[in-house]
């Protein structure tokens, strides 16, 4: 179970993450389910981690796309992880071998610097990393985006991850009618999405978690 020192947290659920995955982020936003209309779809996702929310959506997305569609995912890392690192991470779920062992063999054995790392895993899917501080990076980019994972660690561990500068620009980054979603439900998260402009549903939570958050760019 990896563990980040640098925040004092788990990067994902220690239930099982990849069931986290299907049901915050991708039920969160409709997904699979929006990808039948075919053509381009971009998920956008804050914490970018182990890649074990990338590897699960792209297993998905294999068995629902249409022959049109194209999905780009881009994740916004403030420090990517080594090559072994993540594939001691993922090695956990079988179901996601195949995405994982593509992912590893594509990722740099140590990435650094604050360029992003460009990925064409085949012909309709296509990842970026955008690797240093989330507010900056998201900031300078020319993107919009259909969805958005919000992954960040603990809103208690890490607040600038939550915060409504950064929220702020996730919803400007975000297509009119797009959606969000997270596990976090913390008070001050909810109200910093609401005053970007986001209308906000409560959901109940993952593996007992009483509450997750998820909405919509009107």
């Amino acid at each position: 179970m990896p563990y980040s020192q640098a925040y004092g947290d788990h990067f994902y659920c220690r239930t099982d993450g990849r069931l986290e995955c299907g049901h915050v982020f991708l039920d969160g936003n409709g997904l699979p389910s929006r990808w039948a209309a075919g053509g381009d779809f971009a998920i956008g996702e804050l914490g970018f981690g182990t890649g074990l929310n990338f590897c699960e959506t792209w297993r998905q997305w294999r068995s629902a796309r249409t022959a049109t569609g194209r999905l780009h995912f881009v994740s916004f890392e403030r420090f990517p992880l080594p090559k072994a690192a993540i594939g001691r991470a993922l090695s956990h779920w079988p179901e996601i071998d195949r995405e994982r062992e593509a992912l590893f063999e594509h990722w740099p054995e140590a990435p650094e610097g604050d360029g992003a790392i460009e990925l064409e895993l085949d012909a309709q899917t296509r990842l970026t990393v955008v690797c240093g501080p989330a507010l900056e990076r998201l900031r300078a980019s020319g993107l919009a985006f259909d969805a958005f994972y919000l992954d960040g660690f603990a809103p208690s561990r890490n607040p600038d991850m939550w915060s409504a500068e950064l929220i702020g620009e996730v919803f400007g980054h975000t297509r009119p009618g797009g959606t969000f979603a997270t596990y976090a439900a913390a008070g001050f998260v909810r109200r910093n999405l609401i005053a970007a402009g986001f209308a906000v549903e409560r959901r109940p939570g993952f593996a007992g978690k009483r509450e997750m958050l998820c909405g919509r760019r009107p």
